[in-house]
């Protein structure tokens, strides 16, 4: 035969009980509710703050990376007016450096009216009329 053995089952009850109050539910958000005048002009004088600080430190940033949108361009130098006779050098090869990215006749067609009609020179200056 075999022995078996029980052990008896204690239920316990908890120490500590603890007791829930229940509250009413209160609306989060009260409809029609308007902030006083007060807080509306405090209101606005921080956003007027913020939007300050923001835009001087937009343009100080601006200014430390080279400039403001708001800047004049600078000037850029005329396209040069004057150039040099190279050795092998026609009106063409002139025209083409004094005004690159241009249709080089007419500047042919003012250097050629202005030369009278003369030989280049290695080493003469060039000056194109305006």
């Amino acid at each position: 035969m075999a022995a078996v053995m029980t052990t008896p089952r204690i239920e316990m009850e908890p120490a500590v009980t603890r007791t829930v109050q229940r509250v009413a539910p209160r609306s989060v958000a009260r409809r029609g509710h308007r902030p006083s005048a007060a807080i509306y002009w405090r209101r606005r004088a921080v956003a007027v703050a913020v939007g300050l600080a923001v835009l001087v430190m937009a343009g100080k940033a601006g200014a430390a990376l080279g400039g403001s949108p708001l800047a004049v361009p600078e000037r850029r130098p005329a396209a040069a007016s004057q150039s040099v006779v190279r050795p092998g050098a026609s009106l063409w090869s002139i025209a083409a450096r004094l005004e690159p990215g241009h249709d080089p006749r007419p500047v042919v067609d003012a250097l050629t009216a202005a030369r009278g009609g003369a030989p280049l020179v290695p080493g003469e200056v060039v000056t194109l009329p305006r």
